[in-house]
């Protein structure tokens, strides 16, 4: 399962070091709102590494998606990675791989290992393992320093302080100090995904958004406009510095 974050270019180097490239796949499932540097990085990297480097696409993007399920995704239901990651990767599986000599590997590092039960029950029945789960266990920091020694220069989402990169800095994971790095580094794009979310509301003509207010002690809705305008007028105390959240489109 071939992301383009730094966590699969690592699990698929240490694999083709194991086993060799003859019979590796990297499966990578394009969301199309991907940042730009996304698709330079991942064609370096598939090259890096060696295998066959296999591309597919729903053709939809998670704002059409939401619309189709008529259901804006958010931290606990994710309907843009179910269908637009791990079912579509699934179908391929399904129609190019034996279960019986086929093992599923996943760019989860030691920090996530307590993922990896959840892991093996959604990829069943196919063999799935973490190679970043094993010794010698490696940080990030560590992970792109190697990924420098090799030549590729990291995705530039990491040196802007994302921690993920995928969907553009965007995730309907992300908590609120994700999208105000989104709207510190790319202004125009997050100004796209309210208007989505907004027009989204206005369609489902619910109080619905991705992200949660949980000031005053009560949870209530929070749409990335009333975030945005409140950051505009904010002293750092009316919103959640710590709160990133966080992606797992193949697990999650």
């Amino acid at each position: 399962m071939f992301s383009g974050g730094i966590g699969s270019w690592g699990a698929a180097r240490a694999v083709a070091a194991r086993h060799g490239t003859e019979h590796l796949t990297l499966l990578f499932s394009d969301t199309l709102i991907e940042d730009e540097d996304l698709y330079r990085f991942i064609d370096q990297a598939a090259a890096s590494i060696g295998g066959r480097f296999v591309k597919i696409a729903d053709g939809r993007t998670p704002w059409e998606v939401f619309k189709a399920e008529r259901f804006i995704g958010n931290s606990l239901v994710d309907p843009c990675s179910k269908i637009l990651k791990r079912n579509l990767m699934r179908k391929w599986l399904e129609d190019n791989c034996d279960p019986r000599d086929t093992t599923v590997y996943l760019g989860i590092d030691w920090t996530e290992i307590h993922r990896i039960e959840r892991a093996s029950e959604r990829w069943s029945p196919w063999n799935v393992q973490a190679p970043l789960c094993e010794k010698p266990y490696y940080s990030k920091s560590e992970l792109l320093a190697q990924l420098n020694e090799a030549g590729i220069e990291p995705p530039r989402l990491y040196s802007m302080g994302f921690p993920h990169n995928n969907c553009g800095g965007f995730c309907v994971k992300a908590g609120q100090a994700h999208f105000r790095r989104l709207l510190k580094e790319f202004p125009e794009r997050y100004l796209e995904h309210e208007r989505k979310e907004q027009e989204l509301r206005e369609f489902l003509n619910r109080d619905v958004s991705i992200m949660k207010d949980r000031t005053g002690g009560k949870t209530k809705p929070l749409s990335m406009r009333q975030f945005r305008e409140r950051l505009l007028v904010s002293d750092g105390s009316d919103f959640d510095a710590f709160e990133w959240g966080g992606c797992g489109c193949a697990v999650d």
